[in-house]
Formats: structure tokens, sequence, C-alpha cells
């Protein structure tokens, strides 16, 4: 058995595709099947149940997945860090944020660590907080941003930032020519509103407003902030988002801070608490708490 197979292995186990997998590893299919068919004859079991549509991994295949994900990880850091010995930290960071604050904060974080260890490169993602999560569960990034709440299990956290909730407002609003930079919540009562799509997201904002004893009129559910800005432009309605969303709202629109009740949207570094973080990834992860505010 050579370490090829077993990556080899590894890439079909988690495509669960020939296809995709040959693709990913920049090989032929027909090579790709044939290696895996000798690993599963010098093993003497069956690693894949071989459907005309679907492949699965067998009991036997599961148990092996376990221990050759031990191997690779075990092999890449013993790699980075004999490479480590001559020329310090190094390797590829790969990670993933949401948007609103968290670009910021990675552009930020890895300005401050490129000071100290300038041979380690980086690979960074966007997208929302389930594709977010989705990369990190697949393991295809090593760290990532979401905002709170997530409920997924095996998924290691650390709260790295807060921001207060706004609410976007069409500059000629009547809302808008208030002077107070916070605006009630129950002031938002009477209007259409738009808010982020995640489920999580407006199971959140209707509890604020079952906390007064009210009931909001939601309108529209969008995933980028962008988009969300432009239809508050155009009149649609009032936007509820995290205070970053102002980064991107123009003299069109008019922000104010949420308040009775005050709330917050926190910020969380994730990781794939099943998968053994590279040496590069850890350094990250020491260096981002050793920055964090002592609360």
């Amino acid at each position: 058995m050579e370490l090829r197979h077993i990556r080899y292995f590894m890439a079909v186990a988690e495509e669960l595709n020939f296809t995709k997998a040959a693709e990913k590893l920049c090989i032929a299919q027909p090579p790709l099947s044939r290696q895996i068919k000798d690993l599963e004859n010098e093993l003497g079991v069956k690693l894949f149940i071989r459907n005309h549509h679907s492949l699965q991994l067998t009991e036997e295949g599961i148990l092996f997945r376990q221990y050759a994900g031990q191997i690779i990880d075990l092999v890449n850091k013993s790699v980075e860090e004999v490479r480590e010995m001559k020329k310090g930290l190094q390797g590829t960071l790969y990670l993933a944020s949401v948007e609103g604050h968290a670009p910021r904060l990675f552009s930020q974080w890895i300005a401050d660590f490129h000071k100290s260890y300038p041979h380690v490169q980086y690979n960074l993602w966007n997208g929302n907080s389930d594709d977010v999560l989705n990369r990190v569960k697949k393991e295809l990034c090593d760290l990532a941003i979401i905002l709170e709440p997530h409920n997924e299990e095996g998924i290691c956290s650390l709260p790295v930032y807060q921001e207060p909730w706004i609410a976007m407002i069409p500059a000629n609003h009547p809302l808008a020519q208030a002077e107070s930079p916070t605006i009630d919540l129950a002031e938002l009562t009477p209007y259409e509103l738009i808010v982020p799509s995640r489920a999580s997201r407006v199971h959140e904002i209707n509890g604020w407003f079952h906390q007064i004893d009210e009931q909001p009129t939601i309108r529209c559910r969008i995933a980028h902030t962008l988009n969300a800005c432009e239809l508050t432009r155009q009149g649609v309605g009032i936007s509820i988002f995290p205070a970053s969303a102002s980064l991107v709202a123009d003299q069109g629109i008019c922000t104010k801070i949420i308040s009775n009740p005050n709330v917050t949207a926190t910020y969380i570094l994730i990781w794939n608490k099943s998968r053994p973080l590279t040496h590069v990834a850890e350094t990250f992860v020491e260096y981002v708490r050793e920055i964090l505010p002592v609360k």
C-alpha cells in the first residue's frame, strides 16, 4: 500500500463519486478505479458499495476512512514541521467567511500574522453562513468566520467580535427624519421588513418582536447585504441587518441602531472538531486568542 492509494481513497470517500474524485485529483477516472480496486484486493475487503447511480462506503470503508484521515493528517503535519525547521512556519491557510465584518477581521489578522510568519500563504473564500459551515464540515477549509447562532455538532467555536443590529431606512421615509441615531424596535412594527434569509436569523428577529408583544411583517428574506440595500433604496421595505451592512449603504439610505431591546450580532471563528488542525492553522488560532480583548 502506498500513500497515493490512501489519498485516492480519501478523495473518493469524500466525493462518493469516481468522476468528481478524479477531477479533484487531476487524473483520469479509469486509473483511479483501478487503484481503488487494487487497494480493496490488498485489504481483502470491499470499501465501497457500487450501485448504478450511487456509491456508498461499506462498514470496512467507514473504519478505513478514519485511519486514512489520521495518516494523511500526520503526513501533512510532519512535512510542515520538517520544512519549518529550516524556513520557519509555512504552508497554506484555507479560510472562509460570511460577509459583513468577517472579511475585515481576517484581513487585519492576516496583515499582522504575516509580520511574524512571512512564508505562510492564504486561500480565502466567501459565502453565506450555511455554505461556510458546509465547507468546514467537508474539510474544504481550515478556519472560518460565521455569525451565531449555529446548531451544528462537531464544530469548535471562538467568539471574536460583536456589533449591534441596525435598521436601514429609505432616506425619504418618515422614520429617517428623526435625529436620534437609534430606533426602538416597536417603531418598525407598522412597516414591511427585509431580513436575512437564514432560518435561524428569521427566528431570532421574530423573537425580538415577541419580547415586546408585537408581530413583524417580513416582506423579503435576502441572503446578501447588497441586495437588501438596493431593495431598501427602492422603498420596498426597511432592512434589519448587522451594523457592518452600513459599509455598503449609500446616501439614499439612513441607518439607525436598533434599541429596546438592544440586540447584537456575534461573529465566531470556527473549525472542524473531528479533524486535527494543521500546524499553521493551530498557530493562527492561538494568535487570534492572544489578541482578543480580555473579558
